[in-house]
């Protein structure tokens, strides 16, 4: 897959520590890490992982809006 996406993640901090990370666009993403770092790590590979399979199965693959401009 050639094309380059930018996805929002949303990092919410655990009681018992570390960090489950959220992507708004792909509901299906849901991983954590011990640390903001590797909750990161970890979401940019479910998100490698959710788009390469909606490729292979010929399900849409739509990019996020472009954040919106603020003045």
């Amino acid at each position: 897959m050639n094309d380059h996406y930018s996805f929002p993640v949303v990092l919410e901090p655990q009681e018992g520590g570390g960090f489950t990370a959220l992507v708004p666009a792909l509901p299906e993403v849901v991983t954590e890490g011990d640390t903001e770092q590797e909750a990161l790590a970890n979401a940019e590979e479910a998100i490698r992982a959710i788009l390469a399979y909606r490729q292979d199965h010929g399900l849409p693959v739509t990019p996020p809006p472009p954040p919106a401009c603020r003045a």
